[in-house]
C-alpha cells in the first residue's frame, strides 16, 4: 500500500515547500492539496462536515501555487489534487496549469477532481450547480484532448473551441492520472468512463467501502476495464483501519494534517511515518 498526506496550505500553515521536504524524508509517496477559490459569506450552503466550517477552507493557497512550490523542493514526492474543483475554472486554463505542474514536477503529478458541495460557491464562478457534473465530464474529455493532440478541438454543450495549440504537453503519457471524487449515485460511473482512480472519503460514505469497491471493480469489468485503484482520502492512521482498508485492496491512504505551524504539524507527521512503517 502507497502512503501520503493531504492538508490545506494556508497563510498560517506550514510552507508547502518545507512540508513537501518533510513528507519526502519521511518516506511518503505523495502529498495532497485541496481548493476552495473563496467561501461565500451567505453560509447558505452547510458544511457536510456538520457545525462551523472551519478557517481554512477561506484560507487556501491556490493548490498549484502550492504544489509547484512542493515539487520544485523535493525529487521523488507526487504532489495532487485533492481535490481540484474543476467546475470553478476554465477549461482551456486549467488544461495549461496541470500539463504545466506535470512538466515542472517531471510527471509526478496526480489529478485529483471533484465538482465540489458548495453551491454559492460555484455559483460566483457562473456554474449552474444542478449541471456541475455534466460540465466537468465534458471539462475532462476537452482537457485530454488538448494533453494528447498537436491541434486539439472540443465540441461539447458546455465546453467548445476549435482547433488549437497548446504546450507543454504533460510528462506522463497520455496525461496525469485522474483521480476521480465523490459519492452520489452516478459518482462511479465517472470513474469509469473518465478517471483513472477513485479518490473517496470514508468518512461521507453512504454505504460501506466494500460495496462501493466491489460496484466500482464490476462496473469496470462491464466497460472491458481491470479493476480501478482506490485511494482513501482522509484515512484514520489507526493501524487496525489501515489494516481494513489494505484487506479491500486500497491502493493509497492518505492521512489528514492540520493547517499549522510546522512545530504542530512535524511532530504529528511523524507519528504517522511510525504508524504505516509496517504497512510500506
Amino acid at each position: 500500500m502507497k502512503f501520503g498526506v493531504t492538508m490545506f496550505p494556508t497563510d498560517y500553515s506550514i510552507g508547502p515547500a518545507e512540508l513537501a521536504k518533510a513528507t519526502e524524508e519521511r518516506g511518503f509517496e505523495s502529498l495532497f492539496f485541496p481548493e476552495h477559490t473563496h467561501i461565500p459569506t451567505s453560509r447558505r450552503t452547510p458544511w457536510p462536515g456538520g457545525g462551523e466550517l472551519p478557517l481554512e477552507y477561506s484560507h487556501s493557497l491556490d493548490p498549484f501555487v502550492a504544489l509547484s512550490a512542493a515539487a520544485t523542493a523535493t525529487q521523488h514526492l507526487l504532489v495532487g489534487t485533492g481535490v481540484c474543483l474543476v467546475i470553478e475554472r476554465d477549461t482551456i486554463t486549467l488544461a495549461k496549469e496541470v500539463a504545466s505542474l506535470d512538466f515542472i514536477s517531471r510527471g509526478r503529478f496526480l489529478f485529483g477532481i471533484g465538482a465540489g458541495w458548495n453551491l454559492e460557491e460555484m455559483e460566483n464562478h457562473g456554474t449552474n450547480p444542478p449541471q456541475r457534473w455534466k460540465l466537468m465530464r465534458e471539462q475532462i474529455l476537452a482537457m485530454k484532448t488538448i494533453w494528447t493532440q498537436d491541434e486539439a478541438d472540443f465540441h461539447g454543450r458546455f465546453v467548445n473551441f476549435d482547433p488549437i495549440w497548446s504546450w507543454p504537453k504533460p510528462v506522463r503519457k497520455p496525461h496525469p492520472p485522474i483521480l476521480v471524487g465523490g459519492d452520489g449515485p452516478h459518482a462511479l460511473k465517472r470513474v469509469v468512463e473518465y478517471g483513472d482512480g477513485w479518490i473517496p472519503i470514508p468518512v461521507v460514505l453512504k454505504r460501506p467501502l466494500s460495496d462501493c469497491i466491489a460496484e466500482l471493480n464490476r462496473l469496470a469489468a462491464e466497460a472491458g476495464r481491470g479493476p480501478i485503484p482506490v485511494s482513501v482520502f482522509g484515512a484514520a492512521s489507526r493501524p487496525e483501519v489501515i489494516q481494513h482498508y489494505a484487506d479491500l485492496g486500497v491502493e493509497r491512504c492518505l492521512l489528514w494534517l492540520p493547517p499549522a505551524p510546522a512545530d504542530k504539524v512535524l511532530p504529528l507527521l511523524d507519528s504517522y511515518a511510525e504508524v504505516v512503517k509496517s504497512f510500506a
